[in-house]
Formats: structure tokens, C-alpha cells, sequence
């Protein structure tokens, strides 16, 4: 097989978590997986994989050859699109990561109006509230709040952003509203559940003072959407970014219980965490991805 070939073979057992899995994506055998590996690491006089029964899991080597790969199938599949698309005349697809508030609010609605405008383009929109791997998903971009610590992808800011705790007019008026953050152990409190983890630790600033309360949670979910429909039904206070309840804010549908006090979740948490859309560090960026990045931004300024 060409190069090419065994880039794409690498790949494909990566992502797939093992060959079984890959041959079932590329319909090949076990066998013919097993032998494509083999005759790839003896091409190259080295080992790729650690195989043992239950997992499959790269060598250094194989993490270097690994992401070249990627980029190098990338660039192939740029060059690709590049000839196939016609004068003036977007095509190709855009693999978008988002939070799942965020993406249902926002980015599915501006995706839906830039497919009518640019029918060639496909699309394939993940919601999770985890931070995405864009280089192991083959990801064109994602929509993060916060800092990138992630060296090998790009940013472009898009607007501030910041934490708040909100709670329904029908929730206050039946249990009212906490005096103090101390007073949130009396009150129905929503927490989300992200890597295993119940964000339950809640900082606050006042004063130049930090405080972190300790809620008992009356609700936990992993799906930040979720979060929020269930503040909205008056079942408790949540914390969301500002991004997601701006609107239940500004047309009375959610209320924001200490302004400018509230940080975030756990030590890591900063007041200012950015709305930014990322992507992986790329020579050129494929065409529908630039439109998509300037639609969309241009989509949220007259939201």
C-alpha cells in the first residue's frame, strides 16, 4: 500500500480505540488489519502500538508519526477540496465542537442559515461540554470559553464573557433570594457533573475577597442545556456563562443573583473566561471554515 494508505490505517486505529474497530469503519478483516500494521511498522523498523488483549495504546514513535499524519492527510484533503470546488463556490464540510447550551442557543441556528446559503457544505456538529480534542477528532473548530493552554491550535477571540448565577422569578418569589453566598446552603442549587466531577465548589469575589461555598446540589446533570432548562422551570440556582442566559436575562425569564460576584466553579476558574472560537494550527485554513468563522461571528453581533 501507498503511503497515504498507511497514514489513513494509522488513523483509523487511533480513533477507533483499536483494529478491530478501524477494519469495521474501513471493512476490512482482522486479519487484513493486523498484517497492514505489521507491514507498516517493519516498513518504518518500528513499533507503533503497544497491543496487549484488552488495549491498544501508541508508542512515542507512534504519537510523532501520529499527528504528522494528521497533518499531512489534512493538507491532502485541502488540496482535494481546493480542486473540486468551483469559482466562487463554497464546498467540503465543517466538523464544529460546541457546549451543548451554547450550541443549541447559537451555533446549530447560524449552521442551519449558512447551509441555505452554501448548499455544497456539509456539516457535522458535536456537543459536549468536556473540552474536545480537536486534533484527535479531526476537528475544523470549536467553540470554548476560557483560556487556551493547547499550543498546537489557534484562536480568534469572538467576545467577552463571564459567569453568573441565575434562578427564575417563580423560584425566588416561592424561596426567595439568598442574602449572602453562606445563605446558598439553604436553596435548591443545580450543578453540573463535568469529567466525573460535581461542580459544587462555588468562588466568589467581593471586595477584593475570596470565598468558596460548598453546595449540597438538589439537582446534578452532565448536560449544560439541561442546566438551564431546569432553572428556568423554577426547579433551583444554577451557574451558567453568560452567553447562554443572556437572553432569559434581558427578557425576564432568569434573574442574576450577585452581579459581578460570582467567578466560576473550582480554582481554575477565572472572572473574564472568553468566548473564542479555536482551531487546529493549519497553514491555510480550508475556505468554508474561514466563511463559516466570519458568518458566525457576524450571525452572534446581530443576535
Amino acid at each position: 500500500m501507498g503511503k497515504l494508505e498507511d497514514m489513513a490505517l494509522l488513523v483509523a486505529v487511533v480513533e477507533a480505540g483499536g483494529l478491530a474497530a478501524a477494519g469495521r469503519r474501513l471493512t476490512l478483516s482482522p486479519a487484513t488489519m493486523t498484517a497492514r500494521l505489521k507491514a507498516l511498522e517493519e516498513r518504518y523498523q518500528t513499533r507503533f502500538f503497544n497491543r496487549s488483549t484488552r488495549a491498544i495504546a501508541l508508542t512515542r514513535a507512534g504519537e510523532e508519526f501520529y499527528h504528522a499524519a494528521l497533518r499531512v492527510l489534512e493538507e491532502v484533503s485541502l488540496a482535494e477540496a481546493k480542486l473540486s470546488q468551483k469559482e466562487g463556490e463554497l464546498s467540503g464540510t465543517l466538523r464544529i465542537a460546541s457546549p451543548s447550551d451554547f450550541g443549541r442557543q447559537f451555533l446549530s441556528p447560524a449552521l442551519l442559515a449558512f447551509s441555505q446559503l452554501h448548499p455544497q457544505v456539509k456539516s457535522v456538529l458535536l456537543l459536549a461540554e468536556e473540552v474536545v480534542d480537536l486534533i484527535a477528532h479531526r476537528l475544523d473548530m470549536s467553540i470554548r470559553f476560557g483560556n487556551l493552554p493547547d499550543s498546537r491550535l489557534a484562536m480568534r477571540s469572538v467576545g467577552p464573557n463571564h459567569r453568573v448565577l441565575v434562578a427564575s422569578p417563580g423560584y425566588l418569589a416561592k424561596y426567595g433570594s439568598p442574602a449572602t453566598p453562606e445563605a446558598l446552603a439553604e436553596h435548591r442549587c443545580l450543578a453540573m457533573e463535568r469529567h466525573g466531577e460535581i461542580l459544587n465548589e462555588w468562588r466568589f469575589e467581593q471586595q477584593g475577597k475570596m470565598q468558596t461555598v460548598r453546595v449540597a446540589p438538589h439537582m446534578v446533570c452532565s448536560d449544560g442545556a439541561l442546566l438551564r432548562q431546569w432553572a428556568l422551570a423554577g426547579a433551583g440556582i444554577a451557574g451558567k456563562s453568560w452567553w447562554d442566559v443572556k437572553r432569559d436575562v434581558e427578557e425576564g425569564r432568569l434573574n442574576v443573583l450577585f452581579a459581578g460576584a460570582f467567578i466560576g466553579f473550582n480554582a481554575r476558574d477565572e472572572k473574564q473566561v472568553g468566548l473564542q472560537i479555536v482551531y487546529p494550527q493549519r497553514r491555510f485554513q480550508p475556505a468554508q471554515v474561514s466563511a463559516f468563522s466570519d458568518f458566525f461571528i457576524q450571525w452572534l453581533n446581530d443576535a
